[in-house]
């Protein structure tokens, strides 16, 4: 369980910085997918940093999954 919310904050972490990179340089258009998301249009610096702190709140989570289960 634990490696897999690492897998998932991974994931989280690297699509909100590759999305913030992608809006402020443009580089990583075919690696960040925040920015194809329609409905989004306007609001890619928001949801990147919101998809960041996600991925640092289930990095967090899964320590505390490991540490409970050593309980």
């Amino acid at each position: 369980m634990k490696k897999l919310l690492n897998v998932i904050a991974f994931v989280l972490i690297a699509q909100g910085a590759g999305g913030i990179a992608y809006a402020l340089t443009g580089w990583f258009d075919k690696w960040a997918l925040v920015h194809r998301i329609g409905f989004l249009d306007g609001y890619e610096i928001y949801v990147c940093v919101v998809l960041i702190a996600l991925g640092i709140a289930v990095g967090a989570a899964s320590d505390a999954v490991a540490a409970r289960g050593r309980d």
